[in-house]
């Protein structure tokens, strides 16, 4: 099943040297998403980077976070509240 990631990019922190300009006149610019093993502290799973040689810097321009409808959000299921019984066979 698709995933839908939404997310922004910070224009301010890319490199508009690396801009380029199609066939058809249309401005690109290259990037690298990263899918993280964990999410962060902020609910990111993924980052988006700018595209740069291997000796140049890091251009980290962005997050992107896994889009939860609000009806998904709402329906999650609460978790089953401890009872004080003596039921326990010890």
């Amino acid at each position: 099943m698709a995933k839908l990631l939404t997310g922004s990019i910070n224009l301010s922190k890319i490199d508009k040297s690396k801009l380029f300009t199609s066939q058809k006149n249309e401005k690109f610019l290259n990037v690298s998403v990263w899918i993280n093993d964990e999410t962060d502290n902020y609910g990111n799973i993924a980052s988006i980077q700018q595209q740069t040689k291997k000796d140049e810097a890091k251009i980290y321009i962005g997050n992107l976070k896994e889009y939860v409808p609000k009806e998904q959000q709402n329906n999650t299921p609460e978790p089953p509240v401890p009872t004080d019984s003596d039921d326990f066979p010890f």
